[in-house]
């Protein structure tokens, strides 16, 4: 896209430690979700911007993977608590671009600081193995090393939390990274590139490329690319893996996802029916594990609806700026993408509880409106229960069983994360046993693990065999060595050590 305008500020890269304007000549516009206006835009990278990205990251890595880790971590110390100290100003700038509500937008960046604090202990996850006298005189230990130049490519959801799910420990590790943001909402990234400057992180080692597909494919195929951490939608996942890996990268590819909450009759209605509120209409259900199906096990749908329509009734929909509930879309466009399941469920025989489309949010009327929605008897064959809708759609299934919720479950093409309610352990012990997903919530909506353990899902929902931060993230971004070795004895005649000796 070429920018037409020229009264708007324009996001630029951040490259050699310091912003840089692209001259590419082409832009993209970056909107306010809540207002419905374009706010500013974003340069698009061309080759020669990507080349200079990925040329200065290489030119730091030498000198910042010989660093020593204790010098490292004083730097990651501070990034830390400059980060702590200042969510605030982060918070606005991603409610100004996304739309998300200030208490979600501070959520995730709570949760992107967890990695963080992860990665300042970084040097006991790199310890490697010691193996003395495995035969006559010879010993064999491993060590971790940094891979070189690493890219993320983040999706518009979470611009804070999802990179930081991967830089803290890349950054840790020794590696450099170049990040490209999504271009709906690319200045939290250019933030943080500020402050891991004011933190002392020397330059070129944390590299902000702003850009389209051609910013996407630069990185996948550029040959100083040692590897790539990628999150957003299933087909994309696929492509990025594909043309990542047949470049000779190491890739792990983040998909989508169609996550179900099983009901069980002896369960607490009043907690699910909050539980669903938040994990479905959170973040305005724009998040890869939100909620968007309810599995319930009969008798318990008519009185679950009835308790979740109370509560949808109660929600504040607008501004993020306003101390409302729940915000906006990113995006007319997506807007009307998920609008238009709800038409889709009701033409397969779905019925629609409450629509969003009949919002009256407290916001400007140009915003990107679309309010939580409640689909009943939702068919199984219907494309709004089969494909990811990314939007504020909860759905109810109704089955007779167990396991036959279970099975419809396990039937899925995703498999990132699921939870079940119930007040039986043993119904709980066998779902978590035999559930085919990598994310698992018992009487927890969003199953999303603390950082000390690894993000990612089974199925459709993950590409590559490692998954994010925790000890996963330290095997996706170093390498082991293995070295064998043999030293002569002294005894043996060997070099002489300088020691006096009596004669």
């Amino acid at each position: 896209m070429t920018d037409t305008s020229t009264d708007l500020p324009v996001v630029p890269h951040w490259i050699d430690g310091a912003a840089r304007p692209s001259t590419s000549g082409r832009t993209a516009p970056v909107f306010d979700p809540a207002l419905g206006v374009e706010t500013k835009r974003v340069g698009l990278a061309d080759r020669a911007e990507i080349d200079a990205a990925v040329a200065s990251a290489k030119a730091a890595f030498p000198a910042w993977s010989e660093l020593s880790l204790a010098r490292r971590q004083a730097i990651l110390f501070r990034f830390r608590e400059l980060l702590d100290a200042r969510k605030g100003e982060l918070a606005e700038i991603i409610t100004s671009e996304h739309g998300k509500v200030l208490s979600d937008a501070l959520g995730e960046i709570s949760r992107g600081q967890e990695v963080v604090e992860f990665a300042t202990g970084l040097a006991h996850h790199l310890k490697g193995e010691y193996s003395e006298q495995v035969s006559s005189g010879i010993d064999v230990y491993s060590t971790r090393q940094p891979l070189g130049v690493v890219g993320i490519i983040s999706p518009f959801n979470f611009p804070a939390m999802v990179p930081a799910w991967f830089f803290p420990i890349a950054i840790a590790a020794g590696n450099t990274v170049v990040l490209k943001p999504s271009e709906k909402d690319p200045s939290a990234a250019i933030w943080l590139a500020e402050l891991w400057k004011e933190a002392g992180l020397p330059d070129g080692v944390f590299t902000v490329l702003n850009g389209d597909k051609e910013a996407v494919d630069g990185l996948l195929t550029h040959p100083d690319v040692a590897a790539i951490s990628f999150v957003g939608s299933t087909p994309i996942a696929k492509y990025v893996y594909e043309t990542g890996t047949a470049h000779g990268k190491r890739v792990q590819a983040l998909g989508g996802a169609k996550n179900h909450m099983l009901v069980l009759p002896d369960a607490d209605l009043d907690l699910i029916a909050d539980s669903a509120i938040n994990a479905g209409f959170g973040s305005a259900g724009e998040r890869c594990m939100a909620i968007s199906v309810v599995v319930a096990v009969e008798p318990v749908a008519d009185d679950l609806i009835a308790k979740v329509t109370e509560r949808m009734e109660g929600l504040r929909i607008g501004d993020g700026r306003r101390g409302c509930d729940m915000g906006p879309l990113v995006t007319a466009q997506h807007r009307d993408r998920v609008a238009s399941y709800i038409d889709i469920a009701k033409q397969d025989g779905a019925t629609v509880v409450v629509d969003g489309r009949d919002v009256n949010p407290d916001g400007d009327a140009n915003g990107f409106w679309l309010g939580p929605t409640l689909l009943d008897n939702v068919p199984t064959s219907s494309r709004a229960y089969t494909e990811e809708i990314f939007g504020p759609v909860l759905a109810v299934v109704r089955v007779a069983s167990f396991e036959e919720g279970v099975a419809l479950i396990n039937s899925g093409a995703f498999g990132n994360g699921t939870a079940i309610f119930t007040n039986d352990g043993g119904a709980a012990r066998r779902f978590q046993k035999e559930i085919q997903v990598g994310m698992i919530g018992i009487n927890v909506p969003i199953p999303v693990p603390v950082a000390t353990f690894s993000f990612g899902g089974w199925k459709d929902s993950l590409f590559g065999d490692t998954k994010a931060h925790g000890a996963e993230g330290v095997k996706f971004y170093t390498q082991l060595k293995a070295i064998t070795s043999r030293w002569l004895d002294p005894s043996h005649g060997g070099i002489n050590l300088g020691f006096p000796e009596n004669n």
